[in-house]
């Protein structure tokens, strides 16, 4: 964990943000994978992760604003307990750690909040993701499971918001010790991709290595020579020569912040004339979406510049035909690049994502685009100082969609359907990297991976 004055501080922010009432945080539990006692590996729920710092399951916290006290609650070890999991620090010496000097047993915490409802005070609480976490808001706030959507405190969402998006210099260290993880993923992936090789085997070996440096993944690796599937989670292809493989993969640091980076590799170990005029076009995008990061900028017209950039290349090569802006405005290059250009990242890959994409990504004026391919864009506010996002263009060639629209006829002036047909068996090509956002533009966050056609062949072969 952090030192506990820096708990202490963003708790107090958070109290100065929220005015009056009382902040309920539910950290998480054990789930069980198909009995008690096999559970899945434990995770913190993120925004107890950053206000109270304790990775733990079968804890909660309450910050009363009025009355500027903070409570843990949770129930210590019995010597039952200690026979499975040996002897553990008490809940006090463990809240003392951050910061915290009050602690109660869990079956105080409801008589609390039931004080606190009684009295007409506010109880804020975030949007919840798990079920059981849902089934304790009812029992401690008497709010029927279907009706907490509607009682959550947007207060509260917004400022949790605004103080994780900004990044400090010990977050962004832990987002870094997260990307050399990823850089040894992502060449040892270079490495192995081999034409004979099944994609599990290269899957297996990259989590071996991420448990091997005492980490984990921060998402479900997406590694397939099914590139054109956004989110394809099948390892079960055995590549062959001419094949390129999508490898979208991530990992922990110690206190869970996230590293998300994509390659796209050669199994060959070199890239076909067709490959390489496909991945010259996404690296392009990419490079000018990144410089095009600082502050001041809002993220949407850095996604619109990528729409720009892509449809040029695919114009250049005969995909694509007319005047490019004017195809972009159409919503012609959302055939070949359905999803947005980045997100935020941070305790999450998806930073933030449970208490609402809309709270971290747009603002009330700045709104999300319902449009298909704009509307899977995660980010499209105003970029700030601070900010940890990813940049992840890319080109998709998806035979169902693209039997779809010609059948359509749909953006028949902008897009050259015949051309189009000689690529419906491509696949798909992605370039990501994590940047922070500075005072004066921007840093691409980690040591340099191969992403160059010459540095990825090099690495590959």
């Amino acid at each position: 964990m952090f030192s506990k004055n820096i708990y202490i501080e963003r708790r107090k922010r958070l109290r100065d943000q929220i005015g009056s009432g009382i902040i309920l945080l539910l950290g998480n539990e054990e789930s069980p994978m198909n009995y008690p006692d096999n559970p899945y590996p434990f995770r913190q729920d993120s925004c107890f992760l950053y206000f109270i710092g304790l990775d733990y399951p079968g804890l909660a916290a309450v910050i009363d604003v009025d009355e500027v006290k903070e409570c843990v609650f949770g129930d210590d070890i019995t010597v039952n307990d200690i026979i499975w999991m040996g002897p553990q620090p008490s809940l006090k010496e463990k809240c003392q750690k951050v910061g915290i000097s009050e602690t109660a047993p869990l079956n105080r915490l409801q008589e609390i909040l039931k004080k606190a409802v009684e009295q007409n005070r506010r109880v804020h609480f975030l949007p919840q993701y798990r079920a059981e976490n849902t089934l304790k808001i009812e029992r401690l706030l008497g709010i029927h499971p279907s009706a907490i959507k509607d009682e959550v405190s947007e207060t509260l969402i917004k400022a949790v918001a605004a103080q994780r998006s900004i990044k400090t210099e010990g977050e962004i260290a832990e987002i870094e010790t997260a990307l050399d993880i990823s850089y040894e993923m992502q060449t040892l992936a270079m490495k192995m991709s081999k034409s004979g090789i099944y994609e599990r085997e290269i899957v297996g070996a990259m989590e071996g290595l991420v448990l091997s440096r005492g980490s984990r993944l921060s998402f479900p690796t997406i590694f397939s020579v099914h590139g054109e599937t956004l989110h394809n989670h099948y390892y079960g292809n055995q590549m062959k020569e001419g094949d390129i493989a999508v490898n979208d993969s991530g990992a922990e640091s110690l206190l869970h912040y996230a590293s998300d980076i994509t390659r796209t590799i050669p199994v060959s170990g070199k890239f076909s004339q067709r490959q390489k005029e496909i991945y010259a076009i996404v690296l392009n995008a990419q490079e000018k979406a990144i410089e095009a990061v600082r502050p001041g900028v809002e993220f949407r017209n850095v996604h619109k510049l990528a729409y720009k950039t892509l449809g040029s290349g695919l114009k250049d090569l005969g995909l694509m035909k007319g005047v490019i802006e004017e195809a972009v405005d159409a919503g012609a290059v959302t055939l070949f690049f359905q999803c947005g250009l980045g997100h935020m990242m941070g305790l999450d890959t998806h930073d933030m994502e449970d208490i609402g994409e809309d709270y971290v990504g747009y603002t009330d004026t700045i709104k999300r685009n319902p449009e298909f391919g704009w509307r899977s864009l995660r980010l499209g506010k105003e970029l700030e100082a601070g900010f940890v996002i990813t940049v992840e263009p890319g080109l998709y060639f998806i035979p169902e969609l693209i039997d779809r629209w010609k059948a359509e006829k749909k953006c028949s002036d902008f897009i050259n359907y015949d051309m189009v047909e000689k690529y419906r068996d491509f696949g798909g090509i992605r370039i990501e990297d994590d940047v922070l956002v500075t005072e004066n533009g921007h840093r691409v966050l980690g040591k340099k991976i191969p992403k160059t056609i010459d540095e990825v062949e090099t690495m590959s072969s």
